[in-house]
């Protein structure tokens, strides 16, 4: 079976409640395996596929299922409240609607996070419906009592919500993600993903009910295959909890991968992916990226150690930290993704050519208002994404192109020269070339604005 994998995000669907209320999701892959992600509790769902690690993990899965995800009612695109959320009733309704209107028969239902204990209440209320049980970096109960030592103590629950007030600031990373805690557009992202889902109030009464949650008393009753998979280095739901759920749901397997984060789409995702799909379907597939077709765009400042020698360490290190924080600003108005920084410049993509040429524009004139010479090189074409880096010969070509340009010049190839036909963008020939290591001839011109 060739399975298709979706590039760009899913449409938005709707499923109605009993209630009346409406809940939206996505449906992403077309495998056999239908499985039921439970929702993305604080954080509104559709905002998720701005983040590329997530699309990554998201993809990936969809290579070998049906996969449905979905906002949590009175987050994102879907109606009610949230504190509705936590009578098991509701939320079982609530999975079951949406499952009716995907048309699922039978599922896998995955639980992480502070959501976890929805799916196992979901999987031991509908056992006839649940065919598998996957529980990530998640909790059966979070606080702690004499009969469950290895929880947390309120007072130090009480604690950790005094930090609330700075939600909206992108502070549930270093909770959420610690190994993204230094990327600041990372950061920017949780922070609109916060603000959109929920105010500072209201996510701290939320997160205390979720984190009140206990349904120990059912672990021992459920009866459908379940597999545990569990950072060692979590810090917001220790290792601990997932080791009482496995040695509390009979013939459930466990697996403890390394890693500190609790998002299930930060970190080491691939080995992740590689124990749910083992799980599920007895085999793995290549830890690959996703192939979409993307704008490569290489910023490089032009004889950057000529220039520093002549402007001295101080100002030189100034000027391109002037440079660098003007380059992720543009980038993160163009809608782009910084890839990495390559010490002079910027391995940077898009998800449409003009938006990359506009950018490169904008980034080589800000370069030369601030007495910086740069040049820049664009080129469209199917790469592989990965979550901290793009490969495949397109970013050769875009990184040929750019070795090419002259100081304050932004070279593109006629890929894109071609796919910016009609917009306010002006080219000039610059000849044909060879580019080193990429075969056949490439004409080549200069954009400017038109």
């Amino acid at each position: 079976m060739i399975l298709t994998v979706v590039d760009q995000r899913p449409d938005t669907r709707y499923a109605t409640a009993p209630d009346g209320v409406s809940l939206g999701y996505h449906v992403l892959g077309d495998g056999p395996l239908d499985v039921l992600w439970t929702p993305v509790v604080s954080f509104p769902f559709d905002l998720l596929w701005d983040e590329p690690s997530f699309a990554h993990f998201a993809r990936r899965v969809a290579r070998f299922s049906r996969s449905i995800w979905g906002s949590a009612r009175g987050f994102g695109g879907s109606g009610g409240s949230w504190t509705e959320l936590f009578d098991g009733h509701t939320v079982n309704d609530d999975f079951s609607a949406v499952l009716d209107d995907a048309g699922c028969g039978e599922v896998v239902v995955v639980g992480f996070g502070v959501a976890g204990p929805f799916a196992i209440r979901y999987a031991h209320d509908h056992p006839d419906r649940v065919r598998a049980l996957v529980l990530i970096d998640t909790f059966a109960r979070y606080l702690r009592t004499p009969e469950y030592p290895i929880g947390l103590r309120e007072s130090d629950l009480d604690r950790f919500l005094e930090l609330i007030p700075s939600w909206g600031s992108g502070m549930s990373v270093d909770v959420l993600a610690p190994s993204r805690a230094a990327d600041a557009l990372f950061r920017q992202r949780i922070a609109r993903l916060e603000r959109l889902g929920q105010p500072p109030d209201q996510a701290a009464a939320s997160l205390r009910r979720a984190l009140s949650t206990d349904v120990t008393d059912l672990l021992t009753t459920l009866r459908v295959p379940t597999l545990v998979l569990h950072r060692d280095g979590d810090r917001y739901i220790r290792a601990d909890a997932g080791r009482y759920l496995a040695a509390s749901i009979p013939g459930a397997r466990y697996v403890e991968l390394p890693g500190i984060d609790n998002l299930f789409f930060v970190g080491e995702v691939d080995a992740l992916v590689d124990e749910l799909q083992d799980f599920l379907t007895g085999g793995r597939q290549a830890p690959e990226g996703q192939v979409v077709t993307t704008s490569v765009l290489f910023t490089d400042i032009v004889s950057s150690t000529e220039q520093s020698a002549r402007l001295g360490h101080r100002r030189w290190t100034r000027l391109v930290e002037e440079h660098d924080a003007m380059t992720r600003a543009t980038v993160q108005r163009y809608q782009g993704r910084e890839v990495k920084s390559t010490g002079d410049g910027f391995l940077l993509t898009f998800d449409a050519g003009s938006r990359a040429v506009r950018a490169a524009l904008e980034i080589v004139r800000a370069a030369s208002a601030l007495g910086l010479e740069l040049r820049a090189g664009v080129h469209t074409g199917e790469v592989e994404v990965r979550p901290d880096d793009v490969v495949g010969l397109p970013v050769s070509i875009a990184k040929r192109v750019c070795d090419l340009a002259g100081a304050d010049q932004v070279f593109v190839t006629d890929v894109v020269r071609l796919m910016l036909a009609g917009a306010d963008v002006a080219f000039d020939d610059h000849g044909t070339h060879e580019l080193k290591g990429v075969p056949g001839t490439w004409p080549i011109f200069a954009a400017r604005s038109g």
